[in-house]
Order: C-alpha cells, then structure tokens, then sequence
C-alpha cells in the first residue's frame, strides 16, 4: 500500500494546528478578558484549524465543498501575522510583547512562520485557492472587521493591561500609545496590506495553475 504524500502532509498540518489549539486553550494567558483570543495570531491559528479540518474532509472523500473564500483569508490573515509581528518585533520588541520577550521557541516558530507557512502551501499548491477572489475578499474584510470592532469594543473598556499613554487594553502594546484617528490609520494601512497579499497570491496561483495543471478532481 502506497503512502498519499498529500494526506500524510494534511494529517500533519491538522494536528500541528489541533494540538497548538489546545495548548492555547489550556495554558493561554487568561489574566485579561478575552484571554488569547486578544490577538490576531490565535484567531489566524484556529482558522487554520478549521481550514485543515475541511481539507482532510476533502482528502478523505467526506465533503466537496471547497471553502475557498475562506481558505484565501485564512492564507492572508496568517500572512499578515507574520510579516507583522516580525516587522514590529524587530524594530522594537516591547511593542508586541509584554516584556520584550519572546515566548517559548517552538510556540514563536509555530505561530509565526511554521504554521503559516503550512497554510499557504497547501492553498497555492493543493488546493489551488484564489479562483473567487470576490469571497476571499469578503472573508478578510469580515474577519478583520470583527476582530478590530473585537478590540476596539470589547477588550479596551474591559483591560487594563497593557497599558499605555493614552489608552490601555488594546492587546498590542504600542496601539494604547496612539490616539483613535492614529490607531484607524495603522489599521487601514494594515488591511491595505492584506489586500496586496491576497492580489500576490492570486497572482502566484494563476501561474501555478498554468504551469501545473491539477488533476481534474481539483
């Protein structure tokens, strides 16, 4: 019996996503509301979770439905983590963390580069998202609406920590150092970004698509 090198990597995929979903759920930092879920980063880590679940379905023969709206946001969203955090990280540690500190290694590497670098992959190269840019559009805009009406609504009036000079709560340190017409412009530009993500991608996945014909199942 021959082993299916897709399947092997979405099992993979899958319970890296699982386990690190748990972990948080278990050993998150629930001292502020809204505990882990505070940050963009765990809500791109159980997208992915939900993603990889459907595309196991998929693999498997459970489901036809492709979720590719979804699966586009989830590959942005999670690329945004990354590009971001990292750019802040390195131009000043205290703005994205509490102490200036990385957490454990492999949770780092995990949420921002393994675990993200899994969910492009496997929506540029296996299942050969970014057909319907109009839905992955609409999820991004959805998703990353929410999360800042989430922030700006919920987790500000009800935090205290971190704090800043003029506000406190926001999960992101230098955010509680910005005025509110500040803080709409980083986030503008921040979604702006995602847009050029999901362009690039859909770019990149045109070529593939030409370039590698799927089989006709895909």
């Amino acid at each position: 019996m021959s082993l299916n090198p897709r399947l092997i990597f979405r099992w993979t995929a899958f319970l890296l996503a699982g386990g690190y979903c748990i972990r948080m759920l278990v050993f998150g930092e629930w001292d502020q509301f809204g505990g882990p879920f505070r940050f963009l980063t765990v809500w791109a880590l159980f997208c992915s979770f939900f993603v990889f679940s459907r595309m196991m379905a998929i693999e498997e023969g459970r489901s036809a439905r492709r979720w590719d709206g979804f699966v586009c946001m989830t590959a942005v969203i999670n690329t945004m983590v990354v590009m971001l955090y990292w750019r802040l990280f390195f131009a000043d540690p205290a703005s994205v963390t509490a102490d200036g500190e990385l957490a454990a290694w492999h949770l780092e590497l995990y949420l921002h580069g393994l675990g993200p670098a899994l969910q492009v992959f496997d929506s540029l190269f296996i299942h050969r998202s970014y057909r319907r840019l109009g839905a992955g559009f609409a999820w991004l805009c959805g998703v990353v609406g929410v999360y800042l009406l989430w922030a700006e609504l919920v987790l500000e009036p009800l935090n205290t920590s971190p704090a800043g000079r003029v506000t406190s709560g926001l999960p992101y340190p230098f955010l509680n150092n910005l005025e509110l017409s500040e803080r709409l412009i980083v986030y503008a530009s921040y979604f702006t970004s995602g847009v050029v993500v999901l362009l690039l991608y859909a770019g990149i996945a045109w070529a593939i698509r030409r370039r590698f014909p799927a089989p006709a199942k895909l």
